[in-house]
């Protein structure tokens, strides 16, 4: 059981959903794809390192970050299709991270949530992936992600 696993890879237990910030939904369903608006590294409501990865944050620092994000965005798609254990596939990642001017490291911060959710899910767990670095994220968070899976309907 995928829940199980979580808590033996990183010693966490699946968040609750995080609530918008904003006039959006956490996750919409479109056939059997779930999409996730981005999630935050969060865990009860704070994030857990603030500011510009490669200044502020460092990217071990971000990496865990993208691991709790990831987990943050499992937790809105467990909210609305009941069980991880429906996950066929993890299709996609789209990992942001807010970089400090000259900062280039973002797929090794992105690797945080890839290598988690290969862990978890082994070959369905391997996913395409975009390592974006932006010069702002709501609430001055290092990283943010979104993810796309495909259930079994």
């Amino acid at each position: 059981m995928i829940e199980e696993k979580i808590k033996e890879l990183t010693g966490y237990e699946l968040p609750v959903p995080a609530k918008p910030l904003a006039a959006y939904v956490p996750v919409q369903i479109s056939g059997n794809l779930v999409f996730t608006a981005g999630q935050l590294p969060t865990i009860e409501g704070k994030l857990i390192a603030e500011g510009k990865v490669g200044k502020d944050v460092t990217v071990e620092k971000a990496a865990e970050c993208a691991r709790i994000a990831a987990l943050n965005c499992l937790s809105v798609i467990k909210a609305e299709i009941g069980n991880l254990d429906k996950i066929k596939k993890i299709v996609k990642l789209t990992v942001f991270v807010n970089s400090s001017d000259n900062f280039n490291e973002q797929p090794k911060v992105a690797n945080g949530a890839s290598e988690l959710l290969i862990g978890l899910f082994g070959e369905k767990g391997k996913h395409a992936r975009s390592a974006v670095g932006v010069n702002e994220l709501p609430i001055n968070a290092p990283v943010e992600i979104e993810m796309i899976v495909e259930i079994t309907v």
